[in-house]
């Protein structure tokens, strides 16, 4: 399902215009961005929990030439749903 996909169900199941639910979508998608940007968690009951994790500097390789390579450490997003989620899917 597509971002243009999704805003039509949810405009259809809510009964608005395609632009409200649009707007809505991307409150929604900038507010979980912005906590988890701040290193906050965003727990959605029964559907899962937004967090991040650090992931630390490791050495890898260039799978072209096999040279060594450093991967700097860094922040990333992570998703662990939720009951409700596990059981539908």
């Amino acid at each position: 399902m597509t971002k243009d996909e999704l805003v039509a169900k949810a405009a259809q199941d809510a009964d608005i215009p395609k632009a409200k639910a649009a707007k809505a979508l991307d409150s929604i998608i900038a507010s979980i961005t912005g906590a988890l940007a701040k290193g906050d968690k965003v727990s959605l009951v029964g559907f899962g929990t937004f967090s991040v994790a650090k992931r630390a500097a490791r050495e890898g390789r260039n799978p072209a030439t096999g040279a060594v390579i450093k991967i700097p450490a860094a922040n990333v997003p992570k998703f662990k749903p939720g009951k409700k989620l596990k059981d539908a899917v």
